[in-house]
């Protein structure tokens, strides 16, 4: 049987070209098939990921063996702790534990039936570390977090996917890195080498066990899946020698064995060549060896057995793991001395290392959002989201336009730019989709997708403004269940599609409404949906909506804004809202303000107003036309709507604000509009498409007080009061943890290499300009 298993060990790790056991090759193929659809599912969150509430490392490997995970994770622990940091470990305990519910272990003390050797080791070297041991690694995090653990490490955890980590490192035996290039049953391969991609870091193990050249080939070939500044190097090393004492409750330290003392090593490890080589390292000499499979369980007869072919071979001691400790029968005495060598995990660049690992731990948060309207509010969410993780990178995914709005903001735009004739996602006319998809809309939609795969397993959980379409852009794009601000639908616009509701109550992650009853609709249909306020009227810079306008006296000069729209067709639409001025001017005496969105130039838009001249009046830009002036600004809505009486407007976002303000809303009859006014109800009035109908409804409400009142007061009964984004961003920062992210970053930050650059960047991102 012994030489089965040789032949076999042979053949899975590359050692035979030419084996019988080239009869699994089916089985790998179907292993192959399995990993690979498991990989796409996860890849486009068709397969949930939770996002753990604190900062999550995973140290893993790609192979069956040993690759020195365990005093890899003992070594990043004692990192972390000397950082200022609280460490725990968790691990599923698969190694022969039996318990179920999270056990949460410290110095060692638990019961090896119960959580496995491997948690006992760790703890043990560790006393100070709450170890917890769980089959399912969230409820074990979960009791780590309870504990005060303030950073998780898992203990070969890259393959367990269901959890999103903040930190991948995977680990790769320079002895034996890849076996046969296969996957099991027929090599060592638990995934494709392409794996690695996900890797935030690579550490080539046991690299003093390599030939120079081998090492460098084996860093060539890393180096095609993980960028070479983040391919490190580590080698164990033996820290001290202990001694077994049955009766101890610790195996009592001892100096080191004299050089050439004859032993007979055992070991029930993934890779006992290191091991060996260990032993050689300090100058035993090994007159036999027996393996086991990785966590056996000893018996007396078989450790009896031995001891008597030690005898026989002339062995004055025995030798084995510290790991092996654990699967010892109680009560059994060896008839010599079993000495244990403790090694340690020794990385060659320790400073570079942990200057990278803090860059992998830097949160990173992108803000989605698929319309100029939601772009506003998406660049208010990823300023708050700025001011409460300082540490934190904001990155800006418009679906829309080129993303000028974040840019200006200062946020770096990770998405390709979509510029379309009709300006946004088409809704209401054929014709505009035609011509969007003539300008390239299914190329710019298949790029954005491919920059979403850019970010996938470099950012937190995305934050995504719009609609459902958003939604599942951003979920198969990254793989990460979204936070989602509904602003595109509500009840009072016939509210979210059945297909709609189910979709956010299974890809979104917890959705923020903007008014109570679309909340409960959704709620109704099993979403974790909320109302904290309106994110429309987040809008407001200084968070207070403010008493309403009073109705204009006839003495009174009322000051009238005017808004063209966002999106390309705003140039045209400006002559009818001009006209609409210079009609109403004649009628009644008015000031007139246009409020220009980002999206749009003063110059052009000064170039498409035939008749008017754009000039500077007392320094303040204007269009200027027989005595008449239209002051422009740049500045936001809710600013720029101040002290204003009436709003002339073909906008979306920016007429419910006004709305919410308490500001009568004029606008255009059309299919839009029309179901604008189903959400504004009485605060808005719809004529004519003509600058004659414009100018009589506006004057028809500011001469009306009655009317004005009433409008006025049923804008801001529809639109609310605002909070939605602030709820957002406090559940953020407790319940994903974000809070403590950004304060684990700081101090590992502080605690570096003088807080050097490379700790603050990622080779994973690489932002275009805009």
């Amino acid at each position: 049987m012994n030489r089965v298993v040789q032949s076999y060990m042979a053949w899975v790790r590359g050692e035979r070209r030419a084996s019988p056991w080239r009869l699994l090759d089916p089985a790998e193929w179907v292993v192959r098939g399995a990993v690979t659809c498991i990989d796409f599912l996860y890849r486009h969150g068709l397969k949930r990921a939770e996002e753990p509430p604190i900062p999550f490392v995973s140290v893993g490997n790609l192979t069956y063996g040993g690759t020195n995970k365990t005093p890899f994770v003992e070594m990043l622990a004692r990192a972390m702790a000397e950082r200022g940091v609280r460490p725990g470990i968790v691990s599923r305990g698969y190694s022969g534990g039996r318990t179920r519910s999270p056990v949460v272990i410290f110095g060692g003390e638990g019961s090896r039936d119960a959580v496995g050797d491997e948690p006992l080791l760790l703890s043990r070297r560790l006393p100070e570390v709450p170890v917890a041991v769980a089959r399912r690694r969230a409820l074990g995090i979960r009791a780590l977090r309870e504990a005060g653990v303030e950073l998780a490490i898992a203990d070969d955890a890259f393959q367990h996917r269901a959890l999103r980590r903040d930190a991948d490192i995977v680990l790769i035996d320079a002895a034996c890195p890849f076996g046969s290039g296969r996957l099991i049953p027929s090599g060592i391969l638990r995934e494709p080498v392409g794996a690695l991609s996900r890797a935030h870091l690579a550490v080539i193990t046991k690299a003093d066990q390599a030939t120079p050249e081998a090492l460098s080939k084996l860093r060539e070939t890393v180096g095609r899946f993980v960028p070479l500044e983040r391919v490190f190097t580590s080698r164990v090393e033996v820290d001290r020698w202990e001694v077994w004492a049955p009766d101890a409750a610790r195996p009592a330290r001892c100096a080191p064995p004299a050089a050439g003392l004859r032993v007979l090593a055992f070991s029930a490890i993934g890779s006992p060549e290191s091991f060996g080589r260990s032993l050689a390292d300090a100058g035993l000499l090994t007159v036999g060896e027996r393996r086991f499979r990785d966590h056996h369980r000893y018996g007396p007869g078989e450790l009896d057995a031995l001891c008597r072919t030690a005898a026989d071979l002339g062995a004055e001691a025995l030798a084995c793991t510290e790991k092996d400790l654990y699967n010892l029968p109680d009560g059994w005495r060896p008839s010599l001395p079993l000495l244990i060598p403790c090694v340690s995990a020794v990385l060659d660049e320790p400073s570079r290392f942990l200057d990278a690992l803090t860059g992998a731990l830097r949160p990173r948060l992108a803000v989605a959002s698929n319309g100029y309207g939601e772009d506003a509010i998406g660049v208010l969410l990823a300023r708050r989201l700025r001011d409460r993780f300082p540490g934190a990178e904001v990155l800006a995914f418009p679906l829309v336009g080129r993303g000028d709005a974040y840019a200006g903001s200062g946020f770096p735009v990770a998405s390709a730019p979509s510029v379309t004739p009709s300006g946004g996602v088409v809704k209401y006319h054929l014709k505009d989709l035609l011509s969007d998809m003539r300008a390239g809309l299914l190329s710019h939609v298949r790029a954005q997708l491919r920059d979403w795969q850019a970010l996938r397993g470099a950012i937190r959980t995305p934050v995504c403004v719009g609609d459902v379409y958003l939604l599942l852009h951003a979920l198969w794009g990254s793989g990460v269940r979204p936070l989602f601000v509904a602003t595109a639908k509500t009840v009072r616009l016939s509210g979210h599609w059945r297909l709609e509701r189910a979709l956010i109550r299974r890809l979104a992650l917890r959705t923020w409404t903007r008014d109570p009853e679309s909340a409960e609709q959704l709620a109704r249909a099993g979403a974790n949906a909320v109302y904290a306020g309106n994110p429309v009227m987040d809008l407001l810079e200084d968070g207070a909506v403010g008493p309403a306008p009073l109705p204009p006296g006839p003495d009174d000069v009322p000051l009238v804004l005017l808004l063209p729209g966002s999106r390309l067709r705003a140039y045209r639409d400006v002559n009818l809202i001009l006209d609409a001025a210079v009609r109403l001017s004649g009628l009644r005496r008015c000031a007139f303000r246009m409020v220009l969105a980002p999206t749009l130039s003063r110059e052009r838009l000064g170039a498409s107003c035939g008749g008017w001249t754009l000039r500077e009046d007392g320094g303040t830009p204007a269009l200027c036309r027989e005595g008449l002036v239209v002051a422009l600004t740049d500045a936001p809505v809710s600013a720029a709507a101040r002290g204003a009486a009436l709003l002339l407007g073909l906008g979306g976002t920016a007429n419910q604000l006004c709305a919410g303000l308490g500001i009568p809303v004029v606008s255009i009859d059309e299919k839009g509009k029309r179901v604008q006014k189903k959400l504004l109800g009485d605060a808005e009035l719809l004529t004519a498409p003509t600058a004659q109908a414009l100018a009589e409804g506006a004057l028809s409400v500011l001469e009306d007080p009655v009317r004005y009142r009433l409008m006025s007061a049923a804008g801001r009964q529809r639109m609310g009061a605002p909070g939605g984004l602030e709820d957002l961003v406090n559940f953020a920062a407790s319940e994903l943890g974000w809070d403590l992210r950004q304060s684990v970053y700081a101090r590992l930050l502080s605690r570096g290499n003088g807080g050097s650059t490379t700790a603050a960047t990622d080779g994973r991102l690489a932002f275009k300009a805009v």
